[in-house]
């Protein structure tokens, strides 16, 4: 009994640690300029993350900033909560501390939901996971 117990906490821990693994990124603020709404850590199993955009969330533009290790980001895809969507290609090969190019949205006007990114981890000698952040204008 005790046995089944122990193996059902560790599961139930195991899928907590999993569903919030990555949290939603929230902004408070509706002052112009740049607002970091949230970040993850490329896996390299997966090749595709994505940030749930909650609070102030009506932005113009969006860029990725990488840290820690070089990523290729492929393209990003903005889910809009009137249930729109657009998917931007970025096709950008960032080393540690570099960042995209400028993202202007079609839906500026629209609350946006998540935004989801697609990438290919590149080689490196530490086997380190980029740190990516996402920043959106208002």
């Amino acid at each position: 009994m005790k046995k089944s117990a122990v193996i059902l906490v560790v599961l139930f821990m195991a899928l907590v640690n999993f569903t919030f693994a990555q949290s939603p990124g929230v902004v408070t603020s509706a002052k112009p300029g740049w607002h970091k709404i949230g970040e993850v850590k490329a896996s390299f199993k997966m090749e595709n993350e994505s940030i749930v955009v909650m609070g102030n969330d009506k932005f113009k533009s969006l860029k990725l900033k990488v840290t820690d290790a070089p990523i290729n980001i492929e393209n990003v895809r903005v889910f809009y909560e009137n249930g729109a969507s657009e998917e931007i290609s970025v096709r950008s090969e960032l080393k540690s501390g570099a960042e995209t190019r400028v993202i202007d949205l079609d839906h500026a006007a629209e609350d946006i939901k998540k935004v989801e990114f697609t990438y290919k981890t590149l080689p490196n000698r530490k086997e380190e996971k980029a740190h990516i952040e996402l920043y959106g204008l208002k």
